[in-house]
């Protein structure tokens, strides 16, 4: 039997008010992009939701409630970053993930703590920039018809140095307004925009200075004209483009010349601050207390470097300060050789929500292949149509797939759900390399065809138990 799978994404339908979303509308949503994990998708959820609760409060009762950070715990591959992600999506919140390990502590060569928060406030700023550059968007583009209209069509020249009269002066006029008219119109239609034209447009590439090394400044770079101001004047250069091209360039000037690049920065230090969500990836790497002969003497330093980062400091950033009270940390780890009562007691008493991810059934496997928007099977669709392929996967064939992928990480190491991603791709390798070239544009894939192709790789998975 043939199971149709269809293409799914975004529509503007799908879009819905955050402050309207219950705890189980925000479980919905989630299940559209990861299957199962219902534990963690409440814990999120009520996360979520408790965010909007507060900002509802009189201000000095929302001044004293904190965020409930998570724990989340289970292998790799289960969906722990996914459910994260998706749930800094659903909030438009500014959203990073980093792995607890990249860390270490004060003293030793590597990253400090508080470049996390640094990154939270540039990927704050980015997104406000690009909500703020949206709303100019359309003042924008009828500046640059403007602009390119003066490049096209010079405008006649000043008529108080003619001796024309006031009327020889109008009939000038209304011809050359005729022809920026018809212009106009050519250029809204796209019929202009292989010509070339030479534009002033500013110089972007910034003055900096690359620290190495040095505590917190292994990230933040020095821009020279912010320090200096304008003894650095924002230089321009001529560019001979066509006008598709020019478009482009003149647009994003005049973006940034429409908004307020210091409202922006306060708007976003602010969401960063009350809506940031921190996904801190392999906690269980550095879990550990210290003893006298662990080489890993900074584990224990890095925990009390998070310590209060994630209890409430104030973080020094390009754009100024950042409290980071009220963010939201989401950490994981697959805890299979530590333990969470690992950590130190006060980093535990900083996570008091706890979940535990489960590992994927057969049947999980199953619906991550098809389920899930612009899920696995999907996207190969989408790609091998753009070449006029139609694929089909029959409904013996997802189970075969699924039933592979448990084998493996059975025999092999539990890499979870990334190992259909191994399968799909080692399955479609042949249809994917001929692509258009196919005769037959319909491929069907059926139980028969997957062992075909992936029998091999089960052989030798089997074989490198053996070998050494």
């Amino acid at each position: 039997m043939i199971m149709p799978i269809y293409l799914g994404g975004e529509t503007a339908a799908d879009k819905r008010n955050l402050d309207d979303l219950t705890p189980r509308q925000i479980v919905a949503e989630l299940d559209k992009y990861v299957v199962g994990q219902n534990a963690a998708k409440k814990a999120v959820a009520v996360a979520l939701r408790n965010r909007i609760r507060r900002q509802k409060l009189p201000p000095e009762i929302a001044e004293d409630v904190l965020p409930k950070n998570i724990l989340m715990i289970g292998s790799t591959g289960v969906g722990k970053t996914e459910i994260a992600r998706r749930l800094a999506r659903l909030a438009n919140s500014p959203f990073i993930k980093i792995e607890a390990s990249k860390f270490t502590e004060v003293g030793y060569m590597g990253r400090d703590v508080e470049s996390m928060v640094r990154e939270l406030a540039e990927v704050a700023v980015d997104m406000a920039k690009q909500g703020a550059f949206e709303d100019v968007l359309q003042r924008a583009e009828q500046n640059v018809d403007e602009r390119l209209l003066d490049i096209l069509l010079p405008p006649p020249a000043d008529l108080r140095y003619q001796t024309q009269t006031e009327g020889e002066s109008e009939e000038i006029e209304q011809p050359h307004s005729r022809t920026r008219e018809k212009l106009r119109e050519q250029l809204r239609n796209g019929g202009l925009d292989d010509r070339l034209v030479d534009i002033e447009t500013q110089d972007r590439s910034n003055a900096t200075i690359d620290f190495i090394g040095g505590q917190g400044m292994e990230d933040m770079g020095v821009n020279i004209r912010d320090m200096m101001g304008n003894m650095f004047p924002t230089k321009t250069v001529t560019r001979k483009l066509t006008i598709a091209e020019a478009r482009k360039y003149l647009i994003r000037d005049e973006q940034e010349g429409l908004v307020d690049m210091e409202q922006i920065q306060r708007a976003a230090l602010e969401k960063a601050q009350s809506k940031g969500i921190i996904f801190l990836d392999e906690m269980d790497k550095i879990a550990g207390r210290e003893s006298g002969g662990n080489p890993d003497v900074s584990r224990e330093g890095v925990q009390r470097d998070l310590l209060p980062i994630v209890e409430g400091t104030n973080v020094n950033t390009k754009y100024g300060m950042v409290a980071t009270d009220h963010i939201l940390f989401i950490a994981a780890g697959a805890f299979h050789v530590s333990k969470p009562s690992d950590l130190i007691p006060e980093l535990q008493g900083r996570f008091p929500i706890r979940v535990e991810l489960e590992s994927l059934t057969i049947d999980d496997l199953k619906r991550i292949l098809i389920q899930p928007k612009n899920s696995l099977i999907k996207q190969y669709q989408a790609l091998l149509n753009t070449e006029g392929i139609h694929l089909t996967f029959t409904e013996d064939a997802i189970d075969r797939l699924a039933e592979m992928t448990e084998e493996i990480n059975k025999n092999t190491e539990n890499i979870g759900a990334r190992r259909l991603h191994t399968l799909v791709e080692k399955l479609l390798e042949e249809i994917s390399f001929l692509g258009g070239e196919l005769e037959e544009k319909n491929q069907q894939i059926d139980a028969e065809y997957v062992d075909d192709k992936l029998s091999t790789l089960i052989e030798d998975q089997n074989l490198r138990q053996y070998i050494l």
